[in-house]
């Protein structure tokens, strides 16, 4: 795991950026629950980087708003009972969450309406089944 996190082709987070706390998690591990510290705290400093230009900085800043502590992203991880395996699903989850921050706005949708033969095949099939209901009525 040590090493520069790989988020895109472009964008390369130092590893002296991210920062790993490790701590006992819960769940399944056998005798050596209570010793092995295999839950994962990835920290990174958003605010801080150096990895990410001014617009995507920005533009990561105000996407994570939410999840960020004073410009600081954590990203946590306990699912598995190694390790090395929640080091790689953290290192994942933050490249996953830097990957959509970063990502540019969709293109906004241009209006438009539909043809007319696309209305007048509607109303056509409308008035069809409407016609094959009233056939179905009883007659009194």
């Amino acid at each position: 795991m040590p090493g520069p996190l790989v988020v895109r082709g472009t964008i390369v987070i130092p590893d002296t950026e991210l920062g790993w706390r490790f701590s006992r998690a819960s769940g399944p591990g056998g005798q050596g629950v209570n010793t092995t510290d295999s839950r994962v705290e990835l920290i990174f400093d958003l605010g801080a980087t150096t990895a990410l230009g001014p617009a995507l900085k920005a533009r990561a800043l105000e996407r994570l708003a939410s999840r960020l502590v004073d410009g600081v992203i954590t990203v946590v991880a306990s699912e598995h009972r190694s390790q090395l395996r929640n080091r790689a699903a953290a290192e994942l989850r933050l490249a996953e969450l830097l990957t959509e921050a970063v990502a540019p706005p969709p293109k906004s949708r241009r209006a438009t309406k539909p043809s007319r033969g696309a209305v007048q095949r509607r109303i056509a099939n409308k008035k069809h089944r409407s016609e094959v209901k009233r056939l179905r009525r009883d007659v009194h």
